[in-house]
């Protein structure tokens, strides 16, 4: 086990392919146990190009060391209720029908989650977590959809975060993943509980 300074960065464009190689190779070293740069290219090369046409309505999180050596990444997306979000590719879930009679303000998706292998810092995941929740915790009405290891999900249940599964789960970077909707009442409790930790780097 390792503790890492890190701090808050927010991702440009010019580095969002960095970002989506480190995505790709995060998940394949933590769920398959292995790594192979040619074999991934398409499906890094698939995650760079949705990031940037994302990039207009989204925000991209990184963790860095003091060496610039990415720690960890997350993306908050606010949708148009125009561009397919991956929940709608990945799953064929229209967002909108999995919040039927309730009020609605604004729909986020969150992704690109993945923490470098070897991390065992909880304050990580949780900054990680604060990041990308933070626009959806401003409205009351406001929900959150994500597609999340099966492994992830349970560690967020254990540390506040209430989610509801919405369909079934399929093979994704060699993972089980579920798709899952998060309302501001899931999320406002460990919101409030932990926003304190990223206070510095957003202050910065």
């Amino acid at each position: 086990m390792f503790l890492e300074k890190h701090y808050l960065s927010q991702v440009k464009q010019n580095e969002i392919y960095h970002i989506s190689e480190f995505v790709v190779k995060e998940n394949f070293k933590h769920h398959a146990d292995k790594w192979i740069l040619k074999s991934n290219q398409d499906e890094i090369y698939s995650i760079y190009k949705e990031e940037k046409e994302y990039l207009k309505n989204s925000k991209i999180f990184a963790f860095k060391n003091k060496d610039g050596d990415i720690l960890g990444t997350i993306r908050v997306l606010k949708w148009d209720f125009i561009d397919f979000l991956p929940i709608q590719k990945m799953f064929g879930i229209n967002p909108l029908f999995c919040t039927s009679n309730r009020n609605i303000n604004e729909i986020w998706h969150i992704g690109r989650f993945a923490i470098k292998k070897g991390m065992r810092d909880i304050s990580l995941l949780k900054k990680l977590m604060i990041s990308a929740i933070a626009p959806v915790c401003k409205h009351k009405d406001n929900f959150a959809f994500a597609e999340c290891d099966a492994k992830l999900l349970r560690i967020l249940t254990l540390i506040g975060i209430k989610a509801e599964i919405v369909g079934k789960s399929i093979d994704y970077l060699g993972s089980e993943t579920i798709p899952i909707c998060m309302c501001y009442d899931g999320l406002i409790d460990f919101y409030n509980q932990n926003k304190e930790l990223i206070s510095s780097e957003f202050s910065a």
